[in-house]
């Protein structure tokens, strides 16, 4: 009997969208430590559709095709270290979007987005903090 969310799957599964699939899969096992759970080729002998595990979730990836295009999106990526992760990111081409810092809200992040203008925000949590001081620095932080 099957149910209907496989077992290594979370609720919500990223899903992108690009122009080439081989690329982008290079980019997450170099930036990110991504490995291939699944290539499946279409009848030109080119990746269709592709599915990585980063830690413990898949990120599915589609070739755009026909009528519909690429579609760039923003994924919140948590690591165990950020500045190593951005820079390890930027040695495997991506361009930077925010350096890292730490936030307000908790977490040192840094930005940076990949050759189909996806964006990969990359964070560690170094404070765990309640709503109320969280809506406290926000207010502080202007945000």
């Amino acid at each position: 009997m099957t149910t209907a969310q496989p077992s290594n799957y979370h609720t919500v599964t990223p899903y992108l969208l690009v122009s080439a699939i081989e690329p982008q899969i290079d980019f997450l096992k170099a930036a990110l430590g991504a490995e291939t759970s699944e290539a499946i080729k279409g009848s030109d002998d080119q990746l269709v559709h592709a599915e990585v595990r980063i830690g413990d979730s898949t990120v599915m990836i589609g070739r755009a095709q026909g009528e519909q295009a690429p579609l760039p999106c923003m994924l919140y990526v948590y690591v165990k270290d950020v500045d190593a992760s951005y820079h390890k990111a930027l040695a495997a081409g991506a361009r930077s979007v925010k350096e890292p810092t730490d936030a307000f809200y908790g977490d040192r992040s840094a930005g940076v987005a990949d050759l189909h203008d996806n964006q990969w925000w990359i964070a560690s949590q170094v404070e765990k903090l309640d709503n109320q001081e969280l809506q406290r620095r926000a207010l502080e932080s202007g945000a």
